[in-house]
């Protein structure tokens, strides 16, 4: 099951106890898809349709709870390679006027989460916090989504607003927004998944971090070895290794033996043993005495 679905899972069990935001809910569900009264076997009705049958249950049971109404559930198979099952919720009756929601000034907080909430279940989707992070609700009509993005903001949301085919889409991209409104709409065991996956995410990319400066500190200091061997062999082809000065000619030979070692180890190797920056001054100066040849063009060799 996709994280996304989850989420849906976990929201459509949460029913709001107040009338008001019952309402919200279902009016969210009306505006997000575009529900319009349609005929249906003669009569005029409205048609809720879903592929999450928990969401098709908690619409069920909200339309009675308001209303007192027995809406109709009808199950169908959907036209595509995937076979999935379809939910209409057929509401029947001329009175329906229940289904408006209150003016944005009069709503309360407690409906413009019950509103968000089943704005995300009627048409949102959220990406695997493991892939990405965007969290996005499809709306019929830009008026739709122009309110669930004022919804939003005045929840300390940042969304955007984007148009896809014969949709508009409000959207939120970073963690911090979409952590934020899942604990608006009450989805709390999936905010505590995210969390759980920006934990590991974060560990992943420190660990991926130090190893990636590791292996660039590794690969530095193979080649300072390299090239302090190159000067160390050059040095012993033109005038000899043993001619340098004994604290020269110690940290060359072990530097000859020991290609692989480090600054620090060919330091403690040293008898006394000297220090790191003891030993990179040692080899700044053999460094120097290969230049000095090569400018003279002598190289040494057959």
């Amino acid at each position: 099951m996709s994280f996304s679905s989850k989420a849906k899972g976990e929201l459509a069990r949460k029913i709001s106890q107040a009338r008001c935001c019952q309402i919200a809910e279902l009016s969210a569900f009306r505006e997000i898809d575009g529900v319009k009264p349609c005929t249906y076997k003669g009569e005029v009705v409205l048609r809720f349709n879903t592929e999450i049958a928990s969401v098709a249950r908690k619409i069920f049971k909200l339309i009675k709870n308001v209303w007192g109404i027995n809406s109709e559930i009808c199950v169908s198979k959907k036209n595509n390679f995937k076979k999935r099952n379809v939910y209409f919720i057929i509401v029947k009756g001329e009175d329906l006027q229940g289904f408006a929601v209150p003016d944005k000034a009069e709503m309360n907080p407690c409906c413009q989460k019950a509103y968000l909430r089943d704005a995300f279940l009627a048409g949102g989707s959220i990406i695997d916090p493991l892939r990405a992070y965007h969290l996005e609700i499809s709306c019929t009509g830009l008026k739709c989504a122009q309110k669930v993005a004022r919804l939003m903001k005045k929840w300390d949301l940042r969304p955007g607003i984007s148009r896809r085919k014969n949709s508009y889409v409000v959207y939120l991209k970073e963690a911090e927004q979409i952590a934020h409104f899942l604990n608006i709409i009450g989805a709390h065991s999936s905010l505590l998944s995210m969390e759980n996956i920006r934990i590991y995410k974060g560990m992943r990319n420190r660990v991926n971090r130090l190893v990636n400066c590791e292996t660039a500190n590794m690969n530095k200091s193979i080649n300072a070895a390299l090239k302090q061997i190159e000067d160390i062999e050059l040095i012993d082809r033109v005038v000899g290794i043993e001619k340098l000065p004994e604290k020269l000619y110690e940290v060359a030979k072990l530097r000859l033996v020991n290609p692989e070692s480090s600054m620090k180890e060919l330091g403690e190797m040293l008898n006394p043993p000297v220090g790191k920056s003891g030993v990179n001054h040692r080899m700044r100066k053999i460094s120097y005495i290969a230049e000095k040849i090569k400018k003279s063009g002598f190289m040494g060799g057959c």
